[in-house]
């Protein structure tokens, strides 16, 4: 807690660095990434868990080790977040932001091949939570500036490195409460990287596409609640709210939603359209979708508003009919579609649901262009010949949604190669999570690269 934000002292820039210039870097990112997963960061919504403070810890001590001065904010007893700045060979040019969230969802180690806390290595990849969701792009984002202060490389213009608490539950603690409470933090940003975007799609032998993350869906996450006449299991009850709340819950499952095509995945479909050689229709999705292979969970849901029943609740006693009847609903929505969203979601469910909103936050999405955009294509183009910088949009959330309401405009750029039998989108929040040791170290390469051109 506390001090200022820092500035490097006597850093001088290298404006031509040699071919080798991250060879530190690359051989810190790997020990970085075990570290940061070996930090039990698990997030369950509700304090419960051990917080992100021992992360930010970790990573203030990475960063002052190097020259900088970083501040840990603390939200919550162990919410923390680390945030610094560096000063830029142009410090009147607007400055960029580097964010990464440093909490996880849970995990069940039974469940995995390789505990998810162990950060073990196996079959060429890094094991556990967080690896690609988003203690990669931490580590990456650790390993270059690290090894830019040791070369004394100025970036060239001011870049603000923030590490997030709290992001898998909206960032209430974390990027949320550092807008509302600190925004001076982040004075003369206008535009930030973090994650879910950068990863790479083969698309034919001679050209694989990297998908930039430029837009994402909007959130509501609600709580349905109906409620009937309690009374004995054994007598005859018409207005048992668990099966109300069943009937409806079941309508808003099975719901299909229609096909919205959004600007930015339009300009997808085309581009890979363009790489594939063939017509790609948002309207038959069936057969667009099995020509994206791993990808097609991510994209498939960015067609249309969404939502997903994810946790029921009712009753104490097998003979007592109870009063009332609960469920959770995951409710996305496309740019520009939340009153859409939110009237049919009030038809599905009928007159006697009651929602209410758990968490709400609004759909983002900017335009792929500019000089930041051009510096991705750059960087990528200088370790991967074939790369090509396209837009997509992301079917969940981040912390961009909050940093947009300063005017800063996100997107996702954690750059990572991955070979093309990895399932990548199949593996967010799920069990077995695991990043290639050489994409870690291909992601250092291309984010030292594009901090040059930022």
């Amino acid at each position: 807690m506390g001090g200022s934000p820092a500035s490097i002292v006597g850093v001088s820039s290298v404006s031509e660095p040699s071919a080798n210039r991250t060879v530190a870097g690359e051989d810190e990112v790997v020990d970085l990434c075990r570290d940061l997963i070996r930090i039990d960061t698990s997030n369950y919504g509700d304090h419960s868990g051990p917080g992100e403070r021992a992360a930010a810890e970790y990573v203030a001590e990475k960063l002052a080790e190097v020259g900088l001065e970083p501040q840990i904010f603390e939200s919550h007893k162990g919410r923390a977040s680390t945030v610094a700045r560096i000063e830029g060979e142009d410090p009147s040019r607007p400055a960029l932001l580097i964010h990464g969230h440093t909490d996880v969802v849970p995990a069940n180690a039974a469940d995995w091949t390789h505990d998810p806390f162990a950060g073990e290595i196996a079959d060429g990849c890094l094991w556990g939570r967080g690896a690609i969701d988003m203690k990669d792009m931490d580590a990456m984002t650790l390993a270059v500036v690290r090894d830019r202060m040791r070369s004394g490389r100025k970036p060239p213009r001011d870049i603000v490195l923030a590490f997030l608490a709290d992001e898998e539950a909206g960032g209430t603690y974390g990027a949320r409460y550092l807008v509302d409470h600190h925004r001076d933090l982040f004075d003369g940003v206008t535009e930030g990287i973090s994650e879910v975007g950068g990863f790479s799609f083969d698309a034919r032998e001679d050209l694989r596409l990297y998908l930039v993350q430029t837009a994402e869906k909007g959130m509501h996450w609600m709580k349905l609640t109906v409620d009937g006449t309690a009374g004995h299991g054994s007598m005859t009850n018409t207005d048992n709210a668990i099966t109300e709340l069943c009937e409806a819950v079941a309508r808003l499952g099975r719901h299909e939603w229609p096909v919205r095509v959004t600007k930015t995945v339009r300009s997808f479909l085309d581009e890979l359209s363009d790489a594939l050689g063939t017509p790609l229709d948002p309207e038959n999705m069936e057969a667009t979708l099995t020509k994206l292979g791993g990808i097609a969970k991510m994209v498939g849901t960015t067609l249309r508003n969404s939502a997903a029943p994810t946790m029921l609740g009712a009753g104490y006693k097998v003979n007592v009919i109870p009063g009332q009847a609960t469920a959770h609903v995951d409710g996305r929505f496309l740019p520009g579609f939340e009153d859409e969203f939110l009237t049919d979601l009030d038809r599905i469910l009928g007159p006697r649901v009651r929602r209410e909103d758990v968490h709400a936050d609004k759909a983002v999405e900017t335009t792929f262009d500019g000089d930041l955009v051009e510096a991705m294509q750059t960087a990528l183009s200088a370790e991967d010949p074939i790369a090509r910088a396209v837009p997509y949009m992301l079917s969940g959330g981040t912390d961009a949604k909050s940093f947009d309401d300063l005017g800063i405009r996100g997107f996702g750029f954690a750059p990572l190669r991955l070979p093309p039998e990895l399932d990548f989108a199949g593996m967010f929040h799920s069990v077995d999570e695991r990043v290639p040791v050489d994409g870690l170290k291909f992601g250092t390469r291309v984010l030292d690269r594009f901090i040059d051109h930022c």
